[in-house]
């Protein structure tokens, strides 16, 4: 009982401290059911003063900080899901600055020896206090010495201490109110909170494991060895454990230092163009982009080369997904808006018995407002988020791979914009969507699928044989079956008998939970 109630409490602690900052004032309340209304006026007034001055940003900026790393990463994952928490809940929250402040020196130099298994100083010659730090790590300038005596700088990404078992504790508050969305609000069970907060979970322990980290920068170091213009820092696999990732140091300006940039004589036109060129080439090309591409990640070094840091979000996506984004933006660039309504079917997100000209239609609402207007105020963010919005009406499934591609696009185009504000995202973009296109829907692409075509073909001869065995198998299985009547293996019928006893425990929890929650809104009504 008492490992239920934990849970609970947590989540109070959280109210709490989200009504203080003044997030429940960002609710729109007009949409709302009365009691939830109501629930939202008692909360407001537990509101600081100063919160009425704060942007909606900076109100949930404050708010998660103030809760710990994994709220921040809360925050984070829920601005990738515009279907859940809603558009404008999604912008607000894809601002949610993630700063908390630098833990100590010495638990740092602590975490290192305990992951690298070596004193401090036969690791580094030099090693500095945190020059960055964020809800997962922070990062420590250090010097190396290789075997041949020369010296060089790094970068020493350090986890922080105590974050994986917190972000557990957190996980059992998240599960407990998808469990009670899926069990007591049928409408909340289409987008599956349970499985929302699974994805949540996985993810941020992917995150967690620098050493995968380091491998994402080694695959887009590898992906893009002969890109103009973009690289990412080089790993020291020596130094790297999975709290600990030790790369190359970058000597670069950060393209949020705008005025910066100038100063040194950069192209900031040429840095935009070379931004947005560069995520679409990974995006299109590779099939594997960072998700994280805001101005802190994104560094431009002397030579105007752009250096790409902190992989630990990143995101595919598959040869048909790639054709279908591909197809899409060139279908908007030449105002082929049947052929965009055309893809969406053939890639089975929009359901068959869906008119494809009424959907062709839709889409040419979507389109032809851009053509015709200043190349500054097209976004293709924009067109991509009100597309999604559109085929929502057209029963599209939700597809999280293109939500997390358009977040990270929203992104991408934005810091593009700071660099030029009259950035012409269409003629900027054109050349990699339509080599891309070339390259796999024109005559040596159609080319390249027949080949593996016939390689999918080769291996289903191979298999053949053994499909056969597998078949008379289950054939004399079903024989047997159909004499003797379904047995279940004893392993089955226990694992069946304890789900069934958790089920009913679990439901007498949820029980009580609710009922103190209720005693607990009585109490403060009435005081």
């Amino acid at each position: 009982m008492a490992l239920a109630i934990r849970p609970f409490i947590r989540l109070v602690n959280a109210g709490f401290v989200m009504a203080r900052e003044g997030v429940f004032g960002l609710a729109h309340v007009p949409d709302l059911p009365p009691m939830a209304r109501l629930g939202i006026a008692m909360a407001r007034l537990l509101e600081r003063r100063s919160v009425k001055t704060k942007s909606a940003e900076l109100r949930f900026s404050d708010a998660f900080n103030r809760l710990g790393p994994s709220y921040v990463k809360l925050g984070q994952f829920l601005a990738t899901r515009a279907d859940v928490v809603g558009k404008e809940a999604a912008e607000e929250l894809s601002a949610l600055q993630d700063r908390l402040p630098p833990f100590p020196h010495e638990e740092a130099v602590a975490a290192i020896e305990e992951q690298l298994e070596a004193p401090i100083d036969k690791l580094f010659v030099e090693f500095g206090p945190a020059v960055a730090a964020a809800s997962i790590a922070q990062v420590h300038p250090a010097v190396i010495e290789e075997r041949d005596g020369t010296r060089r700088k790094v970068a020493v990404k350090v986890l922080r201490p105590g974050v994986a078992r917190r972000f557990k504790k957190d996980l059992e508050s998240y599960y407990l109110v998808a469990r009670l969305a899926e069990r007591f609000l049928p409408a909340s069970r289409r987008l599956r909170p349970i499985a929302i907060v699974d994805t949540l979970a996985r993810s941020v322990e992917l995150e967690m494991d620098f050493r995968l980290e380091a491998a994402a920068l080694s695959e887009m170091g590898e992906n893009t060895v002969d890109d103009p213009g973009f690289r990412v820092p080089a790993v020291n696999w020596l130094r790297t454990a999975k709290g600990v990732l030790v790369m190359e140091w970058i000597d670069g300006r950060k393209l949020s230092d705008v005025d910066g940039l100038a100063e040194d004589h950069r192209d900031l036109k040429a840095l935009g163009a070379l931004v947005i060129q560069s995520f679409l080439r990974h995006t299109l090309r590779d099939g594997f982009f960072h998700a994280d591409m805001h101005q802190g990640n994104l560094f431009a070094e002397a030579d105007g080369t752009l250096v790409a840091v902190d992989f630990g979000i990143t995101s595919r996506l598959s040869p048909q997904e790639r054709r279908f984004l591909a197809e899409i933006l060139y279908g908007f660039i030449t105002r082929n808006y049947r052929r965009v309504a055309e893809v969406h079917f053939e890639a089975g997100y929009v359901p068959a018995h869906q008119d494809v000209d009424v959907f062709a239609q839709a889409i040419r609402a979507i389109g032809e407002p851009i053509h015709g207007q200043d190349a500054s105020e097209i976004s293709m963010a924009r067109l991509l988020t009100q597309l999604f919005e559109v085929t929502e009406l057209f029963e599209m499934s939700t597809q999280p791979q293109l939500i997390m591609l358009q977040k990270t696009m929203v992104v991408v185009e934005g810091v593009a914009r700071t660099l030029n504000p009259r950035l012409d995202m269409w003629s900027t973009a054109e050349p990699v969507v339509a080599e891309w296109i070339a390259q796999h829907l024109g005559p040596a692409g159609k080319i390249r699928d027949l080949g593996t075509g016939l390689l999918a073909l080769n291996r289903i001869a191979t298999d053949l044989p053994e499909f056969a065995d597998r078949m008379g198998r289950l054939s004399v299985e079903l024989d047997k079956m159909g004499q003797n009547g379904l047995r279940f293996d004893p392993k089955t019928a226990d694992a069946i008998g304890k789900a069934e006893a958790h089920y009913n425990r679990s439901g007498r929890v949820a029980l009580w939970v609710i009922a103190l929650s209720m005693l607990a809104l009585a109490l403060g009504l009435w005081s």
